[in-house]
């Protein structure tokens, strides 16, 4: 595909959706980020905003003002506005705020984090998506990274009962319904509920909740993908991922050391025209073949460590 001339053909819409970033002390990452973000189709007809949240501690300090300096600099954007955080909000506050301003401000919204390498054509697939869906009311979120799990070409697009925080696209009147309130699932969700929650149990991100609900944790992708659930809302997909996560590498502050979600981006463009907006079930059992996969991996690891420290 000769994506020169592809990009020349390409009609730029008029009212494209600003993109969100939030960074915060990984001055590699974030350029990473910013540099594949560049490369898109439409970054330079978008507007970017940059939510950099301040240090928690003297340690980050240094860090956080080199990426503060950094992103100063950025160009090959509509326009860059730069949020800087004057006390330490933590990545769910930051969000959640940045995320409420600005979507309500603009109508809708694209969503990224410093970890994420983007597709060139991930700026369309998003605009083009948030156009398509506005007004089917089911679909509630456009997500950018898919699990590396072999999908057909032919599927285009598909629609998945679960979100995903790493590279994803929203509408004002559907964010509003989000909240977070550990206490409020943990009183609402059924037995039943939660093993469909949990993909059938193939996986337990239940977890998350208790843990927000005991303070052990304070996040806020569950609850987006908790009151999806709760509305029967849906997300629609790539068919093969258009966002790398590069953030697994130790140096994030939620984030550990695992090439498990790794994935190849999807350098071509998306077709946005499935009007079938239904959970494909095809799709949704690997998912949770995926995940089996993955516990079973785990184990098996847990278990080699065992061994080799009894020996």
């Amino acid at each position: 595909m000769n994506m020169k001339n592809n990009i020349e053909e390409i009609i730029i819409p008029v009212n494209l959706a600003p993109i969100v970033l939030f960074v915060y002390n990984r001055l590699n990452h974030t350029q990473q980020t910013i540099e594949a973000l560049k490369q898109n189709i439409f970054a330079k007809e978008s507007e970017l905003f940059i939510y950099s949240d301040a240090p928690n501690n003297e340690e980050s300090k240094k860090k956080v003002m080199e990426v503060r300096k950094y992103i100063k600099t950025i160009s090959g954007f509509k326009n860059v506005v730069i949020i800087e955080r004057e006390k330490n909000w933590g990545l769910a506050k930051s969000i959640i705020d940045g995320v409420t301003n600005i979507v309500n401000d603009y109508g809708k919204i694209i969503v990224l984090e410093d970890d994420l390498i983007t597709s060139p054509y991930f700026l369309k697939y998003m605009n083009d998506s948030l156009s398509f869906y506005q007004d089917k009311k089911e679909v509630w979120e456009i997500g950018g990274y898919v699990y590396p799990i072999d999908i057909e070409k032919e599927k285009n697009t598909y629609f998945m009962p679960f979100t995903t925080s790493w590279g994803w696209a929203t509408w004002d009147d559907r964010w509003i319904h989000f909240e977070r309130d550990p206490i409020k699932l943990v009183d609402t969700f059924s037995k039943k509920d939660i093993k469909r929650f949990n993909f059938d149990n193939c996986e337990n991100v239940w977890n998350q909740v208790l843990r927000n609900y005991n303070g052990e944790l304070y996040t806020w992708a569950i609850f987006w993908y908790a009151i999806i659930f709760l509305n029967k809302g849906l997300t629609v997909y790539p068919y093969k991922s258009m966002v790398k996560n590069i953030g697994h590498d130790g140096s994030g502050e939620n984030c550990g050391t695992t090439n498990e979600y790794s994935t190849k981006l999807l350098r071509e463009e998306i077709i946005v025209n499935n009007k079938n907006i239904k959970v494909d079930e095809k799709i949704y059992d690997d998912v949770k073949k995926y995940f089996k996969k993955k516990k079973i991996s785990i184990v098996g690891r847990i278990l080699n460590k065992l061994r080799r420290l009894f020996k």
